[in-house]
């Protein structure tokens, strides 16, 4: 099979070659409040869980040479945030968050989006997403011209309808993936493989 090599920028931009290759990518839906008490809320593609021991996820906001934007900034000042899972009922409106608004703006009232009061942390979460995770700053990483902003889920909420006796169970979570540009991908097409002994 033919290959064409070459450093990342040599396919158009490091970002497009990264973005298309690496998929799908979970998307964390981060709601934040700023010193102001202004709830934000904005989806991040580059993310993940980083730890189970203590419970880590990450979020990479891509970007800081124009300053930071709401979301690390609020995180930067507060050391919290929640991270709402994306379901395929939920896309549109998370799609619509990623309009930037005044920071004096909510994307929650903007768009008619119901929040729900967090327990542990002050940033509501998204009422309708069925599982949400209350974090608290773990570490801030400057890469780059990027931040890895981890955090710590001290708090989770999670919807009775996705667990079977108790637990999570992913044939009932129906997440949506990031794939690059304008193209996304459902979980409903599973398929299992037993892992070697």
């Amino acid at each position: 099979m033919p290959t064409r090599d070459g450093a990342p920028d040599d396919f158009g931009s490091a970002y497009r070659l990264l973005s298309t290759a690496i998929t799908p990518r979970p998307i964390g839906w981060i709601s934040t409040t700023s010193t102001d008490g202004v709830a934000n809320l904005a989806p991040y593609s580059f993310c993940n869980v980083v730890a189970v021991d203590p419970p880590v996820v990450m979020f990479a906001p891509v970007g800081r040479d124009g300053g930071l934007k709401h979301t690390p900034r609020n995180v930067k000042a507060t050391e919290e945030f929640v991270l709402n899972t994306v379901t395929r009922d939920l896309v549109e409106a998370m799609n619509a968050t990623s309009a930037t608004l005044p920071p004096d703006e909510s994307e929650f009232d903007h768009l008619d989006i119901e929040r729900a009061e967090s327990v542990a942390v002050a940033p509501p979460r998204v009422a309708a997403a069925q599982i949400a995770f209350e974090c608290e700053l773990y570490d801030w990483i400057e890469v780059g011209n990027s931040v890895l902003i981890l955090g710590e889920v001290v708090h989770a909420h999670v919807d009775e309808n996705v667990l079977t006796d108790g637990k999570p169970d992913i044939t009932k979570l129906e997440t949506v993936g990031r794939l690059a540009g304008s193209y996304y991908a459902a979980t409903d097409d599973r398929f299992s493989i037993e892992r070697p002994p």
